[in-house]
């Protein structure tokens, strides 16, 4: 995995002096609240309901054991025992007093970690495919793409005060596991017809108020054009994005309102000044950043799945978990293991500290001491040896890590809501709880088969509730919690936006709103049909009538009124 150079060091070890003493002026009163904010959020804190948040970075999701115990070392000594994975691939700590948070800084700055961009009008943290690197359906491992993404847009002085924050994610494999359709830009690794290496772009995507899919800016871009092009985009957006309305200053509004052959014209207009800048990528620049990220020492591994076999064909619940939680490995003899974070009764993407020193612990005897973070809140140990999967199937689930709903009902995207922030409408935690209860059964969850439910607070969609195959926004109604119901969703190669399917729903509603949502789809559905195929064939109709079809006690609308108003 990549390490920090000298400039690296350099710029955090600055980072962290510099917010030292804009901490101190601050409890000093020398800072106003308002002078300070933009301080702390370049830093990744925020003011939430009860305390300060702070959001740590965590580049393409990757991480070694050594910085994970680091994480484990904060949740313990700064928090309250434990960190929330995010959708960005990161974690954040819900519960930070403002006068430690540089002690913070400090500390993750040995581990060559920081908080820097993970809030503000900026770069965001870039994501990828947690299976970067390992997944046999990839053409090439794009992290050191991702890398050089990173170090290009840290502190870059240009892009420093955008309209609004900006997210760019990165995928190179047959199956986009980084949904790349969501974000402000999506890359896709591909080949042309003469065989050469480039990148689809697009442009535009993303969630919140105005949901909409990116769409393709650039059919084919040479790679080492991949700053230039990115930056002339960048350009576009930060000259031209409304900054008088922040509803409206996402760069997806900005590509609405010229049209994507508009806005592509301009993009291509800014780019001929800058396709021979110096941040155009040599072969040189490539090689060194990709040597970062050179294959662990594999074993010569037979792929002999018989002793596998048997020892699922002996224990049921090891087999299911190998069937949600266990994928294909480019390496002949090993598995890429993926570490539920969905425990029933456990708020989702939530871990320990003794959780994620534990899985540190794992890391270093079954994976190389390197693991991932996904965008659905999972943790994943990407070079598990075939052999050894019963040994660490067994130590997970003694730490509650092999829940095997990957993919299923339970495996819940659930932002942390109105339990700790400020800007939710409702409370997303004990929505994802009761659900979790009400179909906490492994053989239901299998036989219903992959379905994405996510869950926000708020229109900010931190929950990714528009590409849920079943979507759950919290809404405000006259100061109580009510819960928007959408259907239809979905990330990957055939994104789509969920449909509303009628008025909300109050929170004890919503198991049985779900319960109904599933009878239709168990009804209808063809042998071996995916619920989102379901919905894609017959429409959301046949769902809204039954779920709307007799009352469900605490309902927001009453009998005789238009439930689908």
């Amino acid at each position: 995995m990549y390490r920090y150079d000298q400039y690296d060091h350099q710029i955090v070890k600055e980072r962290v002096a510099q917010f030292r003493d804009q901490v101190k002026r601050r409890i000093a009163d020398e800072l106003t609240e308002d002078e300070f904010r933009p301080l702390r959020l370049q830093n990744g804190l925020y003011m939430q309901r009860h305390a300060y948040m702070l959001r740590v970075a965590i580049p393409y999701g990757l991480l070694s054991s050594t910085q994970m115990r680091m994480l484990g070392h904060i949740a313990r000594k700064y928090d309250r025992g434990y960190g929330h994975f995010t959708t960005r691939q990161n974690i954040q700590y819900n519960w930070i007093e403002l006068e430690k948070c540089p002690d913070i800084l400090a500390d993750l700055a040995t581990v060559e970690m920081h908080a820097i961009q993970t809030s503000g009008n900026c770069i965001r943290n870039i994501t990828s495919d947690e299976f970067c690197g390992v997944a046999a359906d990839e053409l090439i491992d794009p992290r050191p793409f991702a890398e050089i993404l990173r170090q290009w847009s840290t502190f870059h002085p240009e892009f420093a005060w955008l309209p609004r924050k900006f997210k760019i994610a990165i995928n190179a494999a047959t199956h986009d596991r980084a949904a790349v359709q969501i974000h402000d830009i999506g890359l896709n690794v591909i080949r042309n017809e003469a065989g050469e290496l480039g990148f689809q772009i697009l442009a535009g995507g993303g969630m919140g108020r105005t949901p909409i899919l990116g769409s393709v800016v650039r059919q084919f871009l040479p790679w080492q054009h991949l700053l230039t092009y990115v930056e002339a985009i960048m350009r576009v957006y930060n000259e031209y994005g409304r900054r008088d309305n922040k509803y409206k200053a996402r760069i997806k509004i900005l590509v609405k309102a010229l049209g994507i052959e508009e806005f592509t014209r301009q993009v291509e207009q800014e780019w001929l000044d800058l396709q021979d800048a110096p941040s155009t990528i040599t072969q040189e620049e490539l090689d060194r950043v990709t040597s970062y990220f050179a294959p662990p020492a594999y074993e010569k591994l037979s792929n002999d799945e018989s002793a596998l076999l048997a020892l699922r064909t002996e224990h049921k619940a090891f087999s299911n978990w190998v069937q949600r939680n266990v994928k294909p490995h480019k390496v002949s003899g090993y598995a890429i293991v993926t570490l539920s974070l969905k425990k029933t009764g456990t708020p989702p993407g939530d871990a320990t500290a003794e959780q994620i020193d534990f899985i540190a612990d794992l890391s270093d005897r079954y994976s190389f001491g390197e693991l991932r973070v996904t965008h659905e809140q999972n943790l994943v140990l990407a070079d598990v040896k075939q052999s050894d999967l019963f040994a660490l199937w067994q130590e997970a689930k003694e730490h509650g890590l092999a829940t095997p709903n990957i993919g299923l009902l339970t495996d819940i995207i659930c932002c942390p809501g109105g339990d700790f922030c400020s800007l939710a409408n409702a409370k997303s935690i004990p929505i994802a709880e009761a659900i979790a209860e009400r179909f906490d059964n492994i053989d239901f969850q299998h036989d219903i088969g992959d379905i994405e439910l996510n869950i926000s607070g708020c229109i900010n969609a931190c929950g990714h509730h528009h590409v849920g195959s079943i979507g759950i926004l919290g809404v405000d109604k006259d100061g109580s919690e009510w819960y928007q119901v959408s259907i239809g969703g979905a990330q990957g190669n055939q994104s789509s936006i969920g449909k509303i399917i009628g008025p909300s729903f109050s929170a004890k509603q919503m198991p049985e709103v779900v319960g109904r949502i599933l009878e239709v789809y168990v009804r209808d559905r063809f042998e071996d049909e995916r619920f989102i195929d379901t919905v894609r064939r017959l429409g959301i109709d046949p769902f809204k009538t039954h779920v709307y079809a007799t009352p469900i006690e605490g309902s927001h609308y009453q009998a005789g009124e238009d439930a689908y108003a």
